[in-house]
């Protein structure tokens, strides 16, 4: 007689074992119909598993994440399904669920083209209107070794051969198509209504390039149509956004072969560049943070004491000089820590914050470098705080207000928060972690910020806050963090005397809020499309003349504009006016000002924005004065 407790914490009693399906419908027909899963006690389970004793359950339809996660199993399947009827012979081996959507791997003796990948969607359509039962079986893997090797499938007899002998495995099929998974899976294939096939790229099998070459095809799905709809939008936006595109568009740099991952930056990129570096360091000196310079390149040994070695020398850039060994700095953190050790510190010396534009280098594997978003060569807006312990919250909750100024001046207002607390490996007693980790939730909730916990996911050294930005698409930036340390001080040997006059050693406090900047000018470029914010805009103004009549008067409005702080430039090419404003709103320069003979004689500009608005006609003075106000406004009236 199993009693199941709601969400909403109601209970219904039964007086027989129940599935999950028969949960539902004693709820309702129409959420029967739409339940895809359960999750009973924690565990996601398909709706035809069967609650024998008392049980938490939660339903799962396509409103919820999980509920996408189940439909995009269960169309791949779908989709390997389609492509074994239309293509015999075709092998198919594995086929998980990716952001967004899911692949399969499949090895057949001809490469799949754009044509197939429209007849195996129109294929799918039809497998999901017939509705098919989805079941789940049971098989050992002797079983299942023999029924696939029948089948020709190799690949699935390789896979299993891994598997311990004796091991019972899961098994769901529809039709006639059958194939190893976990599940869970939709009830039938009807649930599975909104979905297309994105493209089909090269995989090698185990992701070993010693392995054959097989053809994966790449998909996605959706609870309904209007989120396809919404996504594939999304996409074809991101695609127009896209920051190498504009990058070469705008000008602002580029990467090339015999320098991979490191950017070359073209003047208006630097400009750009220099414009937030500016800005950060006036923010960091007005938020008390000393700026400092470390050396690029240090001693191997350093790199040991500091645990880096251990961790991260296959992505260090070495070299060998005199019989020793050195690194390219991959982080910035064992230098302050240098700076630090200087002289004896007094409490009185602490909070100490330490900043430094720092350039790093990381040898990231050639797949991952991706324009200027992953690169090997990059420069951190880092800092490290030094305190005690018992100033840790109130520096986490400072860093938070510091980090919401510079967001908002860059238009980001959405920002996600996320608490990764302690691993199973990790050094520092309970007590110092229970300590920690109560001052950074503390700090988030005084904040009144709503937070999720990510358990065990801290670094071995303590845990840390992530601050995470959503971009006007929707996408999700992971850019700033702020962690707590409590070995590297001791390891590299950082003391101060405190109130006792007893050496303590302090607490180091990472933290970073733009991320690197190369990054973060990537997601910048994205989240504009190319047209950002005057304060930030490489060009503020474009000056064309008519004529060569107006030609000195357009210098010297540039000239003025240019000796009131103003990035302004000319356009005194012997082109039609129209040629010129359209190239300039392709460059996405904010304000373009014509200039005629009418606004020689009274001294003025024709102003026009960059979206084709018309601002009519201002005095040189007016709009040097409307431009100030809108680069103080920072991003907050784009």
């Amino acid at each position: 007689m199993p009693v199941i407790t709601l969400p909403d914490g109601s209970k219904r009693e039964f007086a027989n074992p129940v599935t999950v399906f028969d949960v539902a419908a004693d709820i309702g027909a129409g959420l029967a119909k739409a339940a895809l899963a359960g999750k009973v006690n924690g565990t996601l389970v398909d709706t035809t598993y069967t609650i024998a004793e008392d049980s938490n359950l939660s339903l799962i339809t396509p409103r919820d994440e999980e509920g996408l996660e189940v439909i995009r199993h269960s169309c791949a399947h779908l989709m390997a399904m389609a492509v074994q009827e239309l293509f015999p012979g075709a092998q198919v081996t594995i086929g998980p669920v990716i952001e967004d959507g899911f692949y399969y791997d499949f090895a057949y003796e001809r490469a799949f083209t754009p044509e197939d990948l429209e007849k195996i969607e129109k294929k799918m359509a039809e497998l999901a209107k017939q509705n098919l039962p989805v079941s789940r079986s049971i098989m050992s893997r002797d079983e299942a070794t023999k029924m696939f090797d029948e089948m020709g499938e190799k690949y699935k007899v390789e896979l299993l051969q891994a598997v311990p002998e004796g091991q019972d495995l899961s098994f769901y099929s529809q039709g006639d198509f059958i194939d190893l998974c976990r599940g869970p899976h939709v009830p039938s294939t009807g649930h599975i209504k909104a979905f297309k096939l994105m493209k089909v790229a090269g995989a090698y099998w185990r992701g070993d390039s010693n392995n054959e070459m097989l053809q994966r095809i790449y998909g996605t799905a959706w609870g309904d149509k209007k989120e396809l709809k919404a996504y594939l939008h999304r996409l074809e936006e991101a695609e127009k956004r896209d920051h190498r595109k504009l990058g070469k568009q705008l000008n602002l740099f580029h990467l090339q072969e015999e320098a991979p991952g490191m950017v070359f930056w073209h003047p208006n990129g630097w400009t750009l560049y220099q414009n937030i570096e500016s800005y950060m360091r006036e923010k960091l000196r007005r938020h008390g943070y000393q700026e400092i310079r470390t050396p690029q390149v240090v001693e191997r040994t350093l790199w040991e004491k500091s645990g880096h070695w251990d961790k991260f020398s296959e992505e260090m850039f070495t070299t060998h000089s005199e019989s020793r060994d050195f690194a390219i700095k991959p982080m910035n953190c064992p230098g302050h820590v240098q700076v630090f050790n200087q002289g004896l510190r007094s409490y009185r010396d602490l909070p100490l914050r330490l900043a430094e534009f720092g350039c790093c280098h990381r040898n990231e594997p050639s797949g991952a470098l991706h324009g200027i978003m992953r690169v090997r060569g990059f420069v951190q807006d880092d800092a490290h705080i030094f305190c005690a312990e018992n100033d840790i919250q109130k520096e986490v909750a400072s860093f938070i207000d510091f980090l919401h100024e510079v967001y908002a001046d860059f238009g980001f207002n959405e920002v996600i928060y996320k608490l990764s607390t302690r691993p199973e490996q990790r050094v520092g007693s309970d007590e110092i972690w229970d300590k920690a980790e109560k001052a950074l939730a503390d700090a988030l909730d005084n904040a009144n910020l709503d937070w999720d916990k990510l358990p065990g996911e801290g670094a071995f050294y303590g845990p840390k806050v992530e601050f995470s930005l959503k971009d006007c698409l929707g996408r999700v930036w992971q850019c700033g963090t702020i962690q707590v340390d409590f070995s590297m001080p001791g390891r590299l040997g950082a003391q101060f005397v405190n109130e006792s006059g007893e050496r303590e050693t302090p607490v180091m406090l990472h933290r970073a809020i733009l991320g690197s900047f190369e990054r973060f000018i990537g997601i910048l470029i994205e989240n504009y499309a190319g047209a950002l914010p005057t304060w930030l805009s490489p060009v503020q103004a474009v000056v064309m003349n008519i004529t060569d009549k107006q030609a000195e008067y357009s210098e010297k409005v540039v000239k003025i504009l240019d000796n009131s702080g103003f990035r302004a430039i000319s356009d005194l090419r012997n082109e039609k006016i129209g040629f010129k404003i359209r190239e300039r709103t392709l460059q996405k320069v904010p304000f373009l000002l014509v200039v005629g003979d009418k606004e020689v004689e009274n001294g003025c500009v024709a102003v026009r924005t960059r979206t084709g608005e018309d601002l009519g006609t201002m005095t040189i003075e007016a709009f040097t004065d409307f431009l100030r106000k809108d680069v103080e406004q920072k991003s907050r009236t784009e």
